[in-house]
Parts: C-alpha cells; structure tokens; sequence
C-alpha cells in the first residue's frame, strides 16, 4: 500500500511539473521593411503669409475663404522651393504693416508698393511684379503709338496719385489734364467720350476694358515705366531681422523668373508680362 500511495504522488508530481513547462517559444519574425522613400522634401519650417483678399485678381478670398490670386500661387511657388509650409491669412490693409511687425504673420504678399517709408520699417523682397502705366483710349483712337500723339488731347487721370504726377510732367504744357477723384470715375469719363484718354495703371486699365462697360475702349500706345515717378513695382514685406528668410524668397522669385515658372503663372491672369 505505501509502495502504491509512493507512485502515485510521483505521477502527480510530473503532471504538475509538465504542465507548468512554457509552450515554446515562436521563431522571432524578421523585422519590417522600410516603406518607399517620399518624393518630397518634408518642410523644414512653417511661416505664415498675409494678403488683403481685395485686390483681384492679384489677391482675393475664394469660395472656400482661403486667400488665393496671382500674389498667392507665387508664394505658395515660392514656399515649395524654400521647404516651408505656408499657411495664408487675411487681414485689413492697415493691419498689415503693425501686424507684421507684431508677429502675428512673416510674410505680407499684398500688392505692397516699395516705397523708401516702407523701406525704413520693413525689409522688402526683390520685385515680383511691376503694372506699368499705360493709357487706354476708345478702340480703333489714332493714339496705338508714343504718347506725343496725345499732345493737345483730353487726358483723364485720378487725383493726387503717381500717374498724375507722371501726367503733370510730361504733358502739363501740352494736353488738357483732367483729374478725378478715382480712376473709376476717370474711365466712366472715358466711356462717356468726356475725355480723349485715360493715364493709369496698365494691369487696372485692362481689367476694365475686359467689364461690359469698357468694352469701348482698349490700351494704347507703349508701357511707361518711371522709377522715380511711378515707383520701382511690388515687393514681399518681411520684418527688417528676417533677413534669411528674405534672401531665401529672393532666390526663389529669381529662379522663377529663370526658369519659366513666373511666366507661366502671369499668363494664367494677364496676357502681358509684369516682370
């Protein structure tokens, strides 16, 4: 009997030992490929770009409310080729220069005319676009030439702007200078056959020629470019110690230029070049 009660605690003993041995373990698995490499350049930084939005169709708030327009797919072109990502906001005119200064965006692309003011508070880019004056006239006007065949002629333009000042010095003596308020008013006139001609911005000259009421008329006559009177075009505003990212923007408006894409974007709004 003991010798029987001795076996069967050792056949115990075994089953217990057996079933608390552990499962062996599995083959370890290979470890994972790496996925494809992207074809993108991952951003490096992340800026904000500021516009107005009331400026077509250099700058104006789409459908979706995002800010869009000739300036903007140039900064989005520019943003690609620096590595950054772009966020676009808007803000109210006067809100633009303060807010800048204020960090509450990096880049304004507004249309912002480079002046020597602006060049004392803020560090401006290269030009990226230059409207030069131009005159508008009705269609089929013996005036397709120099402007000296508009000597003796009624010529519109808008009060106290540069375009007048251009106009006051090249034909004070010469033609009957007409000023208006606006240059709305100035083409009204036009239409209106009050005045022979319209001096002004060529790329708001031809906007209007393209409305129902100024199919009338067309541009005339050769480009006027005037640093001194007209100004040297429109520049990115960036803040005076951001130097590196301005000279980044710089080279990527350069290499546009170089390399077609400018041209190819201009097209796509003005059948003229603004470089």
């Amino acid at each position: 009997m003991r010798l029987a009660a001795f076996l069967l605690m050792l056949l115990a003993m075994a089953g217990t030992a057996f079933a608390q041995q552990k499962p062996p373990a599995k083959p370890a698995q290979p470890a994972a490929k790496p996925g494809p490499k992207s074809p993108f350049t991952p951003p490096v930084f992340k800026i904000t770009v500021a516009t107005e939005g009331a400026y077509p169709p250099f700058n104006y708030i789409d459908r979706k409310g995002i800010p869009a327009g000739f300036e903007m797919e140039l900064a989005q072109e520019a943003c690609q080729r620096i590595k950054a990502e772009c966020e676009f906001t808007a803000f109210k005119w006067d809100d633009l220069i303060p807010g800048l200064i204020d960090k509450k965006f990096d880049v304004i692309m507004s249309s912002l005319e480079v002046t020597s003011e602006r060049r004392k508070r803020l560090g401006m880019s290269r030009r990226y676009y230059l409207s030069p004056g131009a005159f508008i006239a009705a269609k089929g006007a013996p005036f397709d030439g120099p402007p000296s065949l508009l000597r003796n002629k009624r010529i519109g333009v808008q009060r106290d702007s540069t375009h007048a000042d251009w106009a006051d010095k090249s034909f004070r003596r010469s033609a009957q200078l007409k000023r208006y308020n606006t240059l709305g008013e100035a083409l009204t006139a036009l239409g209106n056959d009050e005045v022979d001609a319209v001096f002004g911005d060529k790329t708001q000259l031809w906007l209007w020629s393209q409305k129902p009421e100024g199919k009338c008329c067309e541009l005339v006559g050769q480009d006027i470019k005037d640093n001194q009177t007209l100004g040297i075009g429109v520049a990115a505003g960036l803040r005076k110690e951001d130097a590196k990212l301005r000279d980044a923007i710089n080279k990527a408006f350069g290499d546009m230029m170089t390399d077609g894409t400018y041209k190819k974007i201009n097209e796509k709004y003005f059948p003229f070049p603004l470089n």
